[in-house]
């Protein structure tokens, strides 16, 4: 059972994610969360259509979709389509160059999102690295927490936009900045703006020191949600007062940290 803080930070989030290289994707089930976004690591940890499909029956299962990859193109080989239950529904995605091949990675992304919203009319639509294409497919936006989500947020809103933005959070329910790096602080030091920073070559974990350990405290909480209980629910309710419908938690350190 969780602890009553941990029960009250994990309310703040609307939603877990779990990678299916990481856990059994069954262990949703034990995260007291009304919905599961399920990320995609290759064809070869692509959970059983059985899976997903009894995990469907007890939350809304979100599937992430990498349109360019063979199985799910809509606009070529789209025989995993059909294997997938029809009470699953989707992420969009332009899909990660570390799960395909180069001939994939070639493959126009724009017809293939436009086409598989067509199909999939209640998908959210990833929007890292193609943001623009994202915003013109439509649907729910689903962004990566950076240092600059509130500001763009609130522009979106500012600018009329008026459909639904979800969010994706490494998450640390700790204020303890040792653990808060190991857990983190490799995923912050692949943003752009915080590997520009960095020292050449220096450690992204609770061993970095100097200007490479202030680097990369800053970054953390740019890019994850860490802290403890109280400060993480805060910084969700940030979030959702700049515009953020939805905010999908990664457990950083293992979703047992979800659990209780």
């Amino acid at each position: 059972m969780l602890t009553d803080e941990r029960a009250v930070s994990v309310s703040g989030l609307d939603a877990v994610a779990l990678k299916p290289k990481e856990c059994d994707v069954r262990r949703a089930l034990d995260v007291p969360l009304p919905t599961v976004a399920i990320d995609y690591e290759g064809r070869e940890h692509l959970p059983d259509p059985d899976v997903l499909a009894a995990l469907a029956t007890e939350k809304e299962v979100r599937l992430t979709t990498p349109v360019r990859a063979d199985g799910f193109d809509p606009l070529g080989d789209d025989s995993l389509w059909a294997t997938v239950p029809s009470a699953v529904r989707r992420v969009l995605v332009a899909g990660h160059s570390a799960y395909l091949t180069d001939e994939e990675a070639e493959r126009a992304v724009a017809p293939r999102l436009h086409t598989a919203r067509q199909r999939v009319p209640d998908a959210w639509v990833g929007t890292e690295g193609i943001e623009r294409i994202a915003l013109a497919a439509g649907g729910t936006q689903y962004e990566l927490l950076s240092r600059s989500t509130i500001r763009d947020v609130r522009a979106l809103r500012a600018a009329g936009f008026d459909g639904e933005v979800a969010l994706y959070a490494p998450t640390v329910l700790t204020d303890d900045e040792d653990e808060a790096l190991d857990a983190v602080g490799a995923y912050a030091a692949r943003r752009r703006p915080v590997a520009s920073a960095l020292p050449d070559d220096a450690p992204t974990d609770a061993t970095a020191t100097g200007r490479a350990r202030d680097v990369l405290a800053a970054a953390v909480s740019d890019y994850a949600l860490v802290g403890g209980p109280d400060a993480v629910r805060r910084r969700v309710r940030e979030l959702k007062e700049a515009g953020v419908d939805t905010v999908v938690g990664y457990p950083a350190r293992g979703v047992d940290e979800f659990c209780g």
